[in-house]
Parts: C-alpha cells; structure tokens; sequence
C-alpha cells in the first residue's frame, strides 16, 4: 500500500478547500475511522485499533472514492480498560457528541454519504455506532451513514481478535515499522503457559492467537480482502 500518496491524495485534514470540493463533486463520501488508545501487548503500537481504521479507511478510499476524516482515538469498552497506556472513555456519551457534531457538519456542507469504521470493536463500541447510524438515519437526513467495524468483514479469512494473530498481520500490512515482534520473548523460551491477562504472561493481554506463530506475509491478502469488503461499504 502505498501510504504516502493516500495520505496526500485522501487525507481531508492535509487537503486545501478546492482539492475538498473536487473529490466531493466526483464522490460525495467521506470516511470517518474510530479506534483508541489501548494496549496491545509489547509488539504493537498503542493507537493500532485507529491505526487500522485509518489505514484501511485510505485504502478504501482510494477504490470507491471520498476523502478520509482524521481518527478519532477515545473508543469505549472493552477488558483492558486498566492496562498500561490506555486512555478510553467510561461510556459513548462524549463520544456521540463527537459523531452528532461530525454529522451535523458534514449535513451543512452537502456531503451525501458517511462510512463510520471502527478499528474498536468492543461490544460496547459496536453498540455506540449501531445506535448512532440508526437514529440519524430514521431521520432521514444527509449524509446516509453506514457503520461497520473491523471485526465484522465475514471474508477476512482470520478471526478477530486483541493484539493476536489477527491485529499483527493486518498492522503490518497497513504500517509495518508499527510492528516488532522481537519486543516478545521466543515462544520456545517463553511458552504460552500463563493467564493473559497475568503481568507474568510472555503475552501478557493478547486475547487470540499467539501473534509469536503467524507469518507475517499473510498481510498483504488480508488487506486486500479487508479493503474490497469495506469498500463495498460505501454503497
């Protein structure tokens, strides 16, 4: 992926006034990504869940058209709330004033069409944007939005999961300098033995598959599955 000329060409918040005004004209479709500040074990990047959003926002965005809205990284839920460097919100309150706001703007200046794609996808973070979509929808105002996250492309081809098999290779893909798996001891040294959510644990926090097993050249299909499917989004 080439991730310098997306962050150029789809990037709103790089973009002056008439580059805006000539995409919308062609494709009346702005992106918004969601994600969070949250642990992802030794090997990943705190931000990977807006990371993700955003990388594969971009990559979407160049296929079906629109521009990409900066992540927003305050997410919501999920069992990590109190490991070391996350920063999330206790519930969607403030969040959908984030969302109401975006929307109401985006209305003002014609925009048609708003994908929501959430890099989180706690259970409670999935309930924010459902309920969101639905009532401004049922209103019947523009933009039309459509909410998705990432866990929820049935093509992917791997299981979801927290800093495991799944998060590491599509990371990857999408930034690999984000990406060490030598911060994670050698799995014939460090065996996944321990309670992940144990400190002990050589894992400590990973919920799915070991990241320690994967190939990481698995990256570059994933991100082509996951981009064809959320770009059909936007339909």
């Amino acid at each position: 992926m080439d991730t310098e000329f997306l962050r150029m060409t789809r990037q709103l918040e790089r973009l002056r006034p008439h580059e805006i005004r000539a995409e919308l004209a062609q494709h009346s479709l702005i992106w918004l990504p969601l994600g969070t500040i949250e642990w992802h074990c030794e090997h990943l990047p705190v931000g990977l869940d807006a990371l993700t959003a955003h990388g594969l926002c971009l990559a979407a965005a160049h296929r079906a058209g629109g521009l990409v809205m900066p992540p927003l990284y305050f997410g919501t839920g999920g069992g990590h709330g109190a490991y070391p460097w996350t920063i999330m919100m206790p519930g969607p309150e403030q969040i959908d004033v984030l969302l109401a706001r975006t929307a109401e703007r985006l209305q003002a200046m014609k925009v048609e069409r708003l994908v929501i794609f959430s890099g989180h996808f706690a259970e409670e973070q999935l309930q924010m944007i459902d309920r969101f979509s639905e009532v401004w929808n049922a209103s019947g105002a523009k933009p039309r939005i459509t909410a998705t996250a990432v866990n929820r492309c049935a093509a992917a081809g791997m299981d979801p999961d927290h800093a495991g098999a799944f998060e590491t290779v599509l990371m990857h893909a999408i930034a690999p300098e984000t990406v060490d798996l030598s911060c994670l001891p050698a799995l014939v040294e460090a065996p996944d033995t321990y309670d992940r959510h144990d400190p002990e644990s050589p894992i400590w926090g990973v919920i799915g598959k070991d990241p320690r097993t994967v190939d990481l050249a698995q990256g570059s299909a994933l991100l082509e599955r996951m981009t064809d499917w959320l770009s059909r989004q936007s339909t």
